[in-house]
């Protein structure tokens, strides 16, 4: 069966995967606290009129909906190349430091800037996450043999602890501990347009590098002998690289605060998909991501509507399972 899905042309794929997508974008919009009929969809995007209905769907459902297409794909994409960098099945933002250091430094920020706006936060939750990485992948290079998936893993774990704990300990400090939880609990409520217009072109450019460069990191996957003796300029693709992943991951963090799991998970599905190229893997990452955080986000609002669940909790739980099979088949489960 495998073998059948690899004949499948890519092109095939990404149609398929980008149908399912517009269906579930429309059943992210049409539930809800307050259920909207197709109608209501198509009078917010092609007419003037203003209704109740209307009025949710255009201030309130579609830029939620975007943002959590946008913060799937960017995670999604920054999982990927950092497995593909290091070669570790295991890697993904929210457990390699990135999203614990923006947290940190987003609370650096509501407490020693309390007017920064959101284009402050967000810069600030960029040198978060490389500040973040950065620790982690120093001590898990400390030891002599270099990297390894579980030293990385073991590092990123408490680094990650240890980063959430400054944040928690400035929340408490500087009595913001409301404000920097409304952030970390990870969710899309009130998210505006004016948000979108700074992160969207962030997440884009990122994701469009990672694209350009999806061939040069396939064969840096592989191997580094290998890519070496293909000519490839390693250390500057790879720098490139953690700058994207910083970019994705921080803009990521900036909107919707720490969300684990979707950077692991979802490019392991996607190489069951088709297969180990990071040509198709990186596109096709940026689709399933976004299916995988408006399902998350869809069943956060409706499991006990009106009442939201919190979309950091649904990820969480779908993610932790995925997490232990990925463990447990040492990076094979979807293979």
């Amino acid at each position: 069966m495998k073998s059948n899905q690899r004949r499948i042309p890519f092109i095939y794929k990404l149609i398929a995967g980008l149908i399912l997508f517009i269906a579930v974008f429309i059943v992210a919009i049409v539930f809800g606290a307050v259920n909207i009929s197709a109608k209501d969809i198509y009078l917010a995007i092609a007419s003037e009129e203003t209704s109740e209905a209307i009025s949710i769907i255009r201030d309130i459902r579609l830029p939620r909906e975007i943002a959590a297409v946008f913060v799937g794909a960017a995670l999604a994409i920054a999982g990927a190349i950092m497995q593909g960098m290091t070669r570790n099945p295991l890697a993904d933002p929210g457990l390699l430091g990135l999203t614990s250091g923006a947290n940190a430094a987003l609370a650096f920020t509501i407490a020693l800037i309390p007017s920064a706006n959101f284009f402050g936060i967000m810069v600030a939750c960029f040198i978060g996450s490389a500040i973040g990485a950065m620790m982690v992948f120093g001590i898990g290079s400390m030891k002599k043999g270099g990297f390894s998936s579980y030293r990385i893993v073991l590092a990123g774990a408490a680094v990650s602890a240890f980063l959430y704990a400054i944040a928690e300990g400035i929340g408490l400090y500087f009595r913001i501990s409301k404000h920097v939880s409304m952030w970390t609990a990870g969710g899309l409520v009130g998210t505006t347009w004016s948000q979108l217009q700074v992160i969207v072109p962030i997440i884009t450019i990122g994701i469009f590098i990672a694209i350009a460069l999806s061939k040069q990191l396939t064969i840096i996957s592989l191997s580094e002998e290998v890519a070496v003796g293909l000519g490839q300029k390693t250390i500057q693709i790879k720098a490139i690289l953690f700058i994207v992943i910083i970019l994705l991951a921080g803009a990521a963090v900036a909107l919707v605060g720490n969300m684990a799991f979707i950077g692991l998970i979802v490019p392991h599905i996607t190489r069951f998909i088709v297969g180990t190229d990071y040509r198709f893997i990186i596109p096709m990452s940026a689709v399933v991501g976004g299916i995988f955080m408006l399902l998350a986000d869809t069943v956060g609002r409706t499991i006990y509507a009106p009442f939201e669940t919190s979309v950091i909790a649904i990820v969480a739980i779908m993610g932790l399972p995925f997490f232990l099979l990925i463990v447990r088949k040492g990076g094979n489960a979807f293979s």
